[in-house]
Protein backbone atom coordinates (compact mmCIF):
# COMPACT_ATOMS: atom_id res chain seq x y z
CA UNK A 1 0.00 0.00 0.00
CA UNK A 2 0.90 3.64 -0.71
CA UNK A 3 0.34 5.37 3.00
CA UNK A 4 1.08 9.38 3.28
CA UNK A 5 1.58 10.84 6.85
CA UNK A 6 1.43 14.21 7.08
CA UNK A 7 2.73 15.98 10.33
CA UNK A 8 2.24 19.67 11.52
CA UNK A 9 5.58 21.06 12.09
CA UNK A 10 4.08 23.25 14.71
CA UNK A 11 3.59 19.66 16.61
CA UNK A 12 7.20 18.78 16.93
CA UNK A 13 6.47 16.40 20.04
CA UNK A 14 4.35 13.88 18.28
CA UNK A 15 7.76 13.56 15.05
CA UNK A 16 9.40 10.76 17.15
CA UNK A 17 6.23 8.73 17.14
CA UNK A 18 5.71 9.46 13.31
CA UNK A 19 8.97 8.68 12.41
CA UNK A 20 8.33 5.46 13.96
CA UNK A 21 4.83 4.76 12.93
CA UNK A 22 6.99 5.51 9.21
CA UNK A 23 9.54 3.18 9.91
CA UNK A 24 7.45 0.04 11.11
CA UNK A 25 5.26 0.56 7.91
CA UNK A 26 8.45 0.46 5.85
CA UNK A 27 9.07 -2.78 7.26
CA UNK A 28 6.06 -4.23 6.61
CA UNK A 29 6.04 -3.56 2.82
CA UNK A 30 4.58 -0.50 2.85
CA UNK A 31 5.45 2.56 0.57
CA UNK A 32 5.87 5.16 3.56
CA UNK A 33 6.01 8.92 2.96
CA UNK A 34 6.08 11.21 5.69
CA UNK A 35 5.20 14.75 4.48
CA UNK A 36 4.79 18.21 6.38
CA UNK A 37 2.62 20.23 3.66
CA UNK A 38 -0.89 19.31 2.57
CA UNK A 39 0.37 20.76 -0.38
CA UNK A 40 2.30 17.08 -0.85
CA UNK A 41 -0.59 15.36 -0.32
CA UNK A 42 -0.82 12.66 -3.38
CA UNK A 43 -2.67 9.84 -4.78
CA UNK A 44 -2.46 7.02 -1.52
CA UNK A 45 -4.03 4.09 0.12
CA UNK A 46 -3.86 5.57 3.42
CA UNK A 47 -3.37 9.50 4.64
CA UNK A 48 -2.60 9.70 7.97
CA UNK A 49 -2.88 13.17 9.29
CA UNK A 50 -0.90 13.93 12.85
CA UNK A 51 -0.70 16.54 14.76
CA UNK A 52 -2.35 18.78 12.28
CA UNK A 53 -3.78 22.40 13.60
CA UNK A 54 -5.25 23.51 10.28
CA UNK A 55 -8.17 22.17 8.58
CA UNK A 56 -7.36 20.05 5.82
CA UNK A 57 -10.28 20.59 2.69
CA UNK A 58 -11.87 17.82 1.17
CA UNK A 59 -10.36 17.90 -2.17
CA UNK A 60 -7.16 17.12 -0.95
CA UNK A 61 -8.62 14.51 2.07
CA UNK A 62 -10.22 12.73 -1.50
CA UNK A 63 -6.95 12.04 -2.96
CA UNK A 64 -6.82 9.55 -0.40
CA UNK A 65 -8.81 6.23 0.01
CA UNK A 66 -8.88 6.16 3.73
CA UNK A 67 -7.78 9.90 4.96
CA UNK A 68 -7.72 9.17 8.59
CA UNK A 69 -7.10 11.33 11.81
CA UNK A 70 -6.48 10.42 15.98
CA UNK A 71 -8.85 12.27 18.09
CA UNK A 72 -8.45 11.92 22.02
CA UNK A 73 -12.16 11.48 22.85
CA UNK A 74 -15.39 9.82 22.86
CA UNK A 75 -16.45 11.08 19.54
CA UNK A 76 -18.93 12.91 19.28
CA UNK A 77 -18.01 14.45 23.21
CA UNK A 78 -15.07 16.33 22.74
CA UNK A 79 -14.43 17.42 19.60
CA UNK A 80 -12.54 20.42 18.84
CA UNK A 81 -9.17 21.26 19.81
CA UNK A 82 -6.54 19.99 22.72
CA UNK A 83 -9.30 17.43 23.73
CA UNK A 84 -6.42 15.84 26.34
CA UNK A 85 -5.54 18.86 28.17
CA UNK A 86 -9.24 20.29 28.62
CA UNK A 87 -10.22 16.23 30.06
CA UNK A 88 -7.23 16.40 32.14
CA UNK A 89 -8.16 19.69 33.36
CA UNK A 90 -11.37 18.40 33.87
CA UNK A 91 -9.75 15.61 36.19
CA UNK A 92 -10.74 12.86 33.92
CA UNK A 93 -7.74 9.63 34.20
CA UNK A 94 -9.41 7.42 31.71
CA UNK A 95 -9.86 8.92 28.18
CA UNK A 96 -10.63 7.34 25.09
CA UNK A 97 -8.70 8.05 22.07
CA UNK A 98 -10.09 7.70 18.49
CA UNK A 99 -8.96 6.97 14.75
CA UNK A 100 -12.10 8.35 12.50
CA UNK A 101 -11.87 9.22 8.84
CA UNK A 102 -11.32 12.68 7.54
CA UNK A 103 -14.00 15.08 6.92
CA UNK A 104 -13.38 18.59 6.50
CA UNK A 105 -16.13 19.42 8.80
CA UNK A 106 -13.79 18.39 11.64
CA UNK A 107 -14.14 15.66 13.77
CA UNK A 108 -17.39 14.26 12.50
CA UNK A 109 -16.25 11.31 9.98
CA UNK A 110 -16.72 7.69 10.96
CA UNK A 111 -14.65 5.85 13.99
CA UNK A 112 -12.61 2.99 12.79
CA UNK A 113 -10.76 2.45 16.08
CA UNK A 114 -10.85 3.32 19.55
CA UNK A 115 -9.25 2.59 22.52
CA UNK A 116 -8.35 3.96 26.18
CA UNK A 117 -6.06 6.03 27.24
CA UNK A 118 -5.53 5.36 31.75
CA UNK A 119 -3.27 7.89 33.43
CA UNK A 120 -2.88 8.24 37.56
CA UNK A 121 -3.00 12.01 37.62
CA UNK A 122 0.70 12.63 38.24
CA UNK A 123 1.89 13.02 34.91
CA UNK A 124 3.40 16.19 33.32
CA UNK A 125 2.89 17.38 29.94
CA UNK A 126 5.70 15.63 28.67
CA UNK A 127 4.31 12.51 30.09
CA UNK A 128 0.78 13.23 28.86
CA UNK A 129 2.09 13.16 25.28
CA UNK A 130 4.30 10.36 25.54
CA UNK A 131 1.21 8.41 26.50
CA UNK A 132 -0.46 9.97 23.59
CA UNK A 133 1.85 9.33 21.03
CA UNK A 134 2.11 5.75 21.73
CA UNK A 135 -1.51 4.83 21.48
CA UNK A 136 -1.42 7.31 18.55
CA UNK A 137 1.22 4.81 16.51
CA UNK A 138 -0.51 1.56 18.17
CA UNK A 139 -3.85 2.79 16.46
CA UNK A 140 -2.05 3.56 13.09
CA UNK A 141 -0.13 0.55 13.24
CA UNK A 142 -3.35 -1.54 14.00
CA UNK A 143 -5.23 0.28 10.99
CA UNK A 144 -2.95 -0.40 8.15
CA UNK A 145 -2.65 -4.11 9.15
CA UNK A 146 -5.99 -4.62 9.86
CA UNK A 147 -7.94 -2.42 7.19
CA UNK A 148 -9.89 -4.89 5.32
CA UNK A 149 -11.29 -6.15 8.80
CA UNK A 150 -12.26 -3.01 10.05
CA UNK A 151 -15.86 -1.78 9.91
CA UNK A 152 -16.37 1.51 10.27
CA UNK A 153 -19.58 3.08 12.75
CA UNK A 154 -21.21 6.54 12.40
CA UNK A 155 -20.73 8.74 15.12
CA UNK A 156 -24.02 8.69 17.28
CA UNK A 157 -24.74 10.85 20.76
CA UNK A 158 -24.62 14.67 21.55
CA UNK A 159 -21.81 15.85 20.51
CA UNK A 160 -19.74 18.75 22.36
CA UNK A 161 -16.78 21.13 21.50
CA UNK A 162 -13.53 22.10 22.93
CA UNK A 163 -12.75 25.38 22.20
CA UNK A 164 -8.65 26.40 21.24
CA UNK A 165 -6.33 27.03 23.98
CA UNK A 166 -4.54 30.53 24.59
CA UNK A 167 -1.91 31.63 26.41
CA UNK A 168 -4.33 32.87 28.95
CA UNK A 169 -5.74 29.49 29.60
CA UNK A 170 -1.94 29.07 31.55
CA UNK A 171 -3.07 31.75 33.99
CA UNK A 172 -3.09 30.86 37.80
CA UNK A 173 -4.64 32.15 40.49
CA UNK A 174 -2.30 33.26 43.50
CA UNK A 175 -5.02 33.15 45.73
CA UNK A 176 -5.84 29.45 44.93
CA UNK A 177 -3.49 26.72 46.34
CA UNK A 178 -1.21 24.77 44.00
CA UNK A 179 -3.45 21.12 44.43
CA UNK A 180 -6.36 23.32 43.75
CA UNK A 181 -4.73 24.21 40.29
CA UNK A 182 -2.57 20.86 39.71
CA UNK A 183 -4.27 19.73 36.45
CA UNK A 184 -3.36 22.95 35.01
CA UNK A 185 0.09 22.74 35.92
CA UNK A 186 0.31 19.53 34.48
CA UNK A 187 -0.78 20.71 31.01
CA UNK A 188 1.21 23.41 30.86
CA UNK A 189 4.18 22.81 28.62
CA UNK A 190 7.31 24.68 30.27
CA UNK A 191 8.43 26.38 27.22
CA UNK A 192 5.52 27.04 24.96
CA UNK A 193 2.83 28.03 27.20
CA UNK A 194 3.92 27.67 30.77
CA UNK A 195 2.13 28.51 33.77
CA UNK A 196 2.26 32.19 34.76
CA UNK A 197 0.78 34.61 37.57
CA UNK A 198 0.29 38.06 37.94
CA UNK A 199 0.86 39.81 41.02
CA UNK A 200 0.75 43.86 41.71
CA UNK A 201 0.97 44.53 37.95
CA UNK A 202 4.35 41.87 37.41
CA UNK A 203 4.06 39.05 35.80
CA UNK A 204 5.53 36.17 36.97
CA UNK A 205 6.52 32.40 35.07
CA UNK A 206 5.67 28.98 37.04
CA UNK A 207 7.83 25.36 35.35
CA UNK A 208 6.55 22.24 36.88
CA UNK A 209 9.63 19.58 36.57
CA UNK A 210 9.59 15.92 38.88
CA UNK A 211 12.44 15.20 40.87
Amino acid sequence: MKIQILVDNLSSWILPYTTQLSNELKLLGHDTQLIHNHQEISHSDILFLLGCEKIIKQNHLDQSRYPVVVHESDLPKGKGWSPLTWQILEGKKNIKITLLRAVEKVDSGEIYLQEEMNFFGHELNEELKHIQGLYTLKLCLNFAVNLEKITPSKQAGEESFFPKRIPKDSQLDPHKSIIEQFNLLRVCDNERYPAFFEHEGTTYIIKIFKK
